[in-house]
This record gives structure tokens, C-alpha cells and sequence, in this order.
């Protein structure tokens, strides 16, 4: 094969990679997102042992996660004592409130003490609801790939319970919304 033969079909080869990447990166929110270094398996058990919770609101009220199954559910585990946490808090509530119609549901899960929570859900009002957790649920959010244990840390886990993203640390309102955008489009 001469050079030139040989540059062009190098050349084509790269251009129908790129493609193939162009291609696929249209389907990311599509596919079920796994996290590196959590099989399958195990992060699907793990969002399942997150819906299976049941935790106190900010006014000691049981709260099953199992009754927002079948919506697509933004779960984020934050303290009140974490800035980047209560920095990404407003932008949740709105769009919890501007998806609500489209049956997304933001929960938020606090590692730490109810007292703490409560008073600041008084202080900053959210629309959706405050639920307090403990350092007992590490294993979970390490299942679902928050292996470091840091905060904030959100899920997404589809209408069908499976895990469909993570991000560890704050999320940005514009970059969750046009993610929640397409994955709201999803039956």
C-alpha cells in the first residue's frame, strides 16, 4: 500500500471514529449510566437499598423513598454545614418546581443532625423535601459511586430505579437542567 493509500484510510478511519463519537455522545442520557468501577449489579442494588429507605423530614415525619418510585428522582445528600451544598440548593428547588409537571421529584438527604436541618429549612425554604440521614448511609452512597464519601453528592435514578447519573460535588443548575430536560422526555 503506498503512503498515500495508507494516510487516507488512516484518515478515514479517524473521521468515522469521531463520528461514531458524535453518534454516541447523542445517546449518553439515553443509556443507563454506570459508574467506573461500580458494576451494574452493584449500583442497581444499591439504588434499590436507597428507595427501599424510609427517613424522618425536618419535622420528624416518616418518609418512605419507595412512594416517588415510578418518577424520575434526583436524590442529593448534603449537610447544612457545607457551602457547596447549600450554594447548589436554590437552582435545585426551582427546578424541581419547573419539572414537577413532568414527574421529576428532587429529594435532598442530609448527613447530619435533624435540629440542624430543621433550622434551616426554615431559614431557606426549598420545594421539595429535606429528609435527614446519617453517616450510616456511606455504604449506600458508595455503591451508587461516591466512594470518597464527599458532599454534595446527587443521584439521578430513572422511573424504572435504575441509576442514570452521579455527580460528586456541586452541580450547576444549567448543566442539571438540560440533563433533567432529556431524561424527562423518557418514558
Amino acid at each position: 500500500m503506498n503512503p498515500k493509500t495508507r494516510f487516507a484510510l488512516i484518515a478515514l478511519l479517524a473521521l468515522l471514529a469521531v463520528v461514531a463519537g458524535f453518534i454516541a455522545a447523542g445517546y449518553k442520557y439515553r443509556q443507563q449510566f454506570v459508574v467506573p468501577g461500580i458494576s451494574l449489579s452493584e449500583s442497581t442494588r444499591a439504588s434499590e437499598q436507597l428507595l427501599a429507605l424510609t427517613l424522618a423530614d425536618a419535622s420528624a415525619v416518616s418518609q418512605p423513598l419507595s412512594q416517588w418510585r415510578g418518577k424520575l428522582l434526583v436524590v442529593n445528600f448534603w449537610a447544612t454545614w457545607c457551602p457547596p451544598c447549600r450554594e447548589e440548593m436554590p437552582g435545585f428547588s426551582r427546578l424541581n418546581t419547573k419539572f414537577a409537571s413532568k414527574s421529576v421529584q428532587f429529594v435532598g438527604i442530609a448527613i447530619d443532625h435533624a435540629d440542624k436541618v430543621k433550622e434551616y429549612s426554615l431559614q431557606t425554604p426549598t420545594s421539595y423535601p429535606l429528609l435527614v440521614g446519617s453517616p450510616g448511609l456511606m455504604p449506600i452512597m458508595s455503591g451508587l459511586g461516591n466512594t470518597s464519601g464527599g458532599l454534595p453528592f446527587t443521584v439521578i435514578i430513572g422511573r424504572d430505579g435504575t441509576l442514570r447519573q452521579t455527580r460528586l460535588g456541586l452541580w450547576k443548575e444549567s448543566a442539571l437542567e438540560d440533563i433533567l430536560a432529556d431524561l424527562a422526555k423518557e418514558s
